[in-house]
């Protein structure tokens, strides 16, 4: 097999392949071009997006060349897979910047410098908003069955939900193809990688090529993760685990990892690190608190570098000592005076995944502190005289989660 299709493989990343003996034939015999597509819907890429990104580091790893697609034009439309309800569509200047910011992000993560692996930048608007419609379909269009489009899950599952399903976002799944087409007549891409649940536009790429141009070309997916809890990958309690840290701090990064559920480290430790499969043997021995500070280390590093990734581990030792005033801790902004003045209110606003019922039992069992105090009254009142000594109040919920309260 080849090797980059067995550290596919081997770090948790494979879950489906077109043709894997021929595209494994393919990349031992030349370095390839392959793509993966981000819509910009938001200024930043989440934890969500990163196992793709971490195929772009191993495409690289591996001396292969990718192409990274910012959907300018396919923002505008709305990818349907997995989505209930049409997507808001964005104004074309913030699409814009959504694409300048998120390709910044991309470069953090990726070698820019070596030309051979240096990633291209590509923005499907470009050639997707002068497409004459009558000749879109005559020449595109004719490759495709409604049958066929109709059973792939991104319609299906609307469909059978009785959910509604505009034209607009039907025709995504042509775009996407034809963006393959697009990429394959002028990059000789010959590898389009995304998640399972893209596994029905990938197919269509591939297809098409074969139809309009008789290039063999190849599609591979990864695994759609999810945490030990159940929960999609990138999004938390406090909402989204932003790869920008204007939007989400490098110390939150940090703890995100440094928090992940047990069951999850050593998956993680392949997934998100570029740590070799023989030293996380070796690590899988440790303590598992040790295990986490690695992965947390390790992940925060790619992202933000190592000295960001020390920082952050050095204000984590000092903030969750039982003495630590909290004074290193990132600020979170809370108005108190809008949120009711009892500890209760106070605590829903900071960790959204709590009830006020669960919260009160926490109190009940002595794991609600502010300023390392045990709170045992669910109706003691924050004060401003609370604030006054430090200009900040510390919280503690249980042992992990610690935040310094400004206003």
């Amino acid at each position: 097999m080849n090797e980059f299709l067995k550290e596919f493989k081997d770090r948790g990343y494979f879950y489906q392949c077109t043709d894997e003996k021929a595209l494994s034939k393919k990349l031992n015999e030349e370095s390839i071009k392959g793509y993966i597509g981000f819509d910009c819907t938001a200024q930043s890429l989440h934890v969500g997006s990163l196992l793709q990104i971490m195929c772009l580091r191993l495409m690289q790893k591996h001396g292969h060349k990718p192409i990274v697609l910012l959907g300018g034009g396919t923002t505008r439309i709305g990818d349907p897979s997995g989505k209930d309800k049409t997507r808001k569509i964005l104004e074309e200047n913030e699409i814009e910047k959504n694409i300048k910011s998120i390709e910044n992000i991309l470069k953090k993560f990726l070698e820019t410098e070596d030309e051979k692996v240096a990633p291209v930048f590509v923005n499907n608007y470009s050639w997707l908003k002068n497409l004459n419609y009558i000749s879109f379909l005559r020449d595109i269009g004719k490759h495709f069955t409604i049958n066929k489009m109709l059973s792939f899950d991104s319609v299906r599952l609307r469909l059978e939900r009785e959910q509604s399903l505009s034209y607009m976002e039907f025709n995504y799944m042509i775009l996407q193809a034809y963006d393959f087409l697009e990429l394959n007549k002028t990059e000789n891409c010959l590898l389009q990688i995304g998640g399972s649940d893209q596994w029905g536009n990938i197919v269509n790429g591939v297809e098409l090529i074969k139809r309009y141009s008789s290039n063999e070309v190849y599609g591979l997916t990864t695994e759609l993760i999810t945490l030990a809890s159940g929960a999609k990958m990138g999004k938390t309690e406090s909402g989204a685990i932003w790869l920008d840290k204007k939007l989400f701090s490098v110390f939150d990064y940090w703890q995100f990892w440094r928090n992940v559920d047990d069951k999850d480290v050593l998956k993680f430790l392949k997934m998100f690190t570029d740590l070799n499969l023989n030293e996380i043997e070796k690590i899988s021995n440790h303590d598992i608190n040790k295990q986490k500070i690695v992965l947390a280390n390790e992940a925060t590093s790619i992202l933000h570098g190592a000295n960001e990734a020390a920082k952050a581990e050095e204000i984590a030792k000092n903030s969750f000592s039982e003495n630590s005033s909290g004074e290193n801790l990132p600020n979170t902004k809370i108005d108190i005076s809008n949120i009711g003045k009892d500890v209760v209110n106070l605590v829903s606003i900071i960790d959204k995944n709590l009830s006020k019922s669960e919260i009160r039992r926490l109190i009940k069992s002595n794991g609600i502190k502010i300023n390392n105090e045990i709170i045992s009254d669910d109706k003691f009142i924050i004060s401003n005289e609370l604030m006054k000594k430090n200009n900040f109040i510390k919280v503690s919920i249980g042992k992990k989660k610690h935040y310094k309260i400004v206003t």
